[in-house]
């Protein structure tokens, strides 16, 4: 049996229950997710994402947050009141990957991933994953889709201490660092960085990838509601930081579906100011659920 590391029982907290997109509100909120059959609005997958980070640091040191990749599956939901245990196999001397996974109380998994330090980050869990779907049928939902669609050019996101992050994220970094599961000086103060500059939560890696992405105008048809299914974050040149500014590049690098989802997989590329240096990169599977859209029968049949 492999070592373990285990983290301390934690208690995240939903900060999207007033997330709004396309006009309407969220999984998120508690009457939109019973609409689709679920208990409450839940938490967002990249939040668990905090509750690795002390142990992965712990393991490969500052290493971790220049060049580290945490590629994640998520499993079941979690909802405001549970609490979640992050755990890593404990890598041997000189291993530059493992594997990670995250539990309720009650052992119900909440996510699996593997982790590692590049550059060379062998075959990561999402990329194995991606390998393994099936082509997608004949889309609805996400029909105007192509694999090659990229985003608007030249795009420069930004996450100041105390910036609201807008509809589809409806707080700020300050806010995210009073209920954060895991916290660290560095990401409020730069004198307690390494890097003599405040750094950008892992967790908050997706926010800043994903908070000006309606700009992107990806062609999906709303109404419609979608949550993540997987997500991966590497850094490359990283860690990212606080106030300065990143030019994105997006792509739709696959399409999928299954019974109750169709998926877009979309990756987002950071680089510096001018663009020239890719600093970091975003893989995310995006789950639009079928029975979210009103018209999914009809076109369906159409």
């Amino acid at each position: 049996m492999s070592d373990v590391l285990q983290g301390a029982l934690r208690s995240p907290v939903n900060l999207l229950t007033e997330q709004k997109y396309a006009g309407h509100k969220s999984l998120h909120d508690d009457a939109e997710a019973a609409r689709l059959g679920i208990k409450a609005g839940p938490i967002e997958g990249p939040t668990h994402f905090s509750q690795f980070v002390p142990l992965l640091a712990g393991v490969w040191g500052n290493d971790w947050y220049e060049r580290g990749c945490f590629s994640a599956h998520f499993l079941n939901m979690v909802f405001d009141g549970e609490k979640v245990r992050a755990e890593i196999d404990r890598p041997a001397p000189g291993a530059t990957r493992t594997l990670a996974r995250a539990f309720k109380e009650d052992g119900t998994p909440v996510l699996e991933a593997s982790a590692s330090i590049g550059p060379d980050h062998r075959e990561t869990l999402l990329e194995g994953r991606m390998k393994a779907l099936r082509p997608a049928g004949d889309l609805v939902i996400l029909a105007d889709l192509k694999v090659g669609m990229t985003g608007r050019d030249n795009e420069i996101v930004r996450m100041g201490p105390d910036q609201h992050m807008g509809d589809l994220y409806p707080f700020s970094l300050a806010d995210k660092l009073k209920v954060i599961t895991e916290t660290d000086p560095m990401y409020a103060d730069a004198k307690a960085s390494p890097w003599g500059k405040a750094v950008i939560p892992l967790e908050m890696i997706s926010v800043l990838g994903n908070y000006s992405s309606h700009g992107a105008r990806f062609p999906v048809k709303n109404p419609s509601i979608g949550l993540f299914a997987d997500l991966e974050i590497r850094m490359i040149d990283g860690p990212l930081f606080v106030g300065e500014d990143y030019l994105v590049r997006r792509e739709i690098v696959a399409l999928s579906e299954s019974r109750r989802v169709e998926n877009y997989w979309v990756r987002t590329r950071f680089y510096d100011a001018k663009g020239g240096k890719q600093l970091a990169e975003m893989l995310l599977n995006h789950g639009v659920m079928k029975a979210s859209y009103p018209h999914y029968p009809k076109e369906r049949l159409a």
